[in-house]
């Protein structure tokens, strides 16, 4: 007997699918690059398109490990701040994809089955007002629009690389 997915239906469908959305959106704009062009630098900063694959994975399983377990769940995996931005000796586009499929993965099981209301603190951060909470709903929010906001960056980028546009 094969165990069946629980039926999305409502908020949890919209959440679901605006995040998968915005994630075929930059899925769809590093297709067809090389290791090569997903490694190049086309502005003056670090940013990649395969770092920014790498960074958007990286940041999704850190908040959804937040929504489950609060600010030390999310600091349960260190996090290289610069490397996270670039393609490191070894790393292959496909292999970068193929993480953010699993993340994505656990993200969409995770979405099913969390109480979107259950809140946590979050972490300490210049950027974060001080005693605040989010909800698992805002974390979700908060993980569409990193990834839309990346996927307009990485817009960006491949047409600097190749002149092909994914949004425009």
């Amino acid at each position: 007997m094969t165990a069946t997915a629980p039926s999305v239906t409502g908020e949890r469908a919209d959440l679901l699918a605006s995040l998968r959305r915005h994630r075929g959106f930059l899925r769809q704009t590093v297709q067809g690059l090389s290791d090569e062009q997903a490694a190049l630098r086309s502005t003056v900063s670090e940013l990649c398109l395969g770092g920014l694959v790498k960074h958007v994975a990286t940041t999704e399983a850190a908040w959804l490990r937040f929504a489950v377990g609060g600010a030390d769940a999310m600091a349960s995996e260190p996090v290289d701040w610069l490397g996270q931005f670039r393609m490191t000796e070894g790393e292959t586009l496909a292999g970068l994809l193929d993480a953010y499929a699993e993340v994505a993965a656990r993200t969409d099981e995770l979405v099913t089955t969390l109480d979107l209301d259950g809140s946590h603190p979050l972490p300490t951060a210049p950027w974060f007002e001080p005693g605040a909470s989010w909800s698992v709903r805002r974390v979700l929010l908060h993980v569409i629009a990193e990834t839309a906001q990346h996927a307009g960056h990485a817009d960006i980028l491949r047409e600097a690389i190749d002149g092909a546009k994914t949004m425009g």
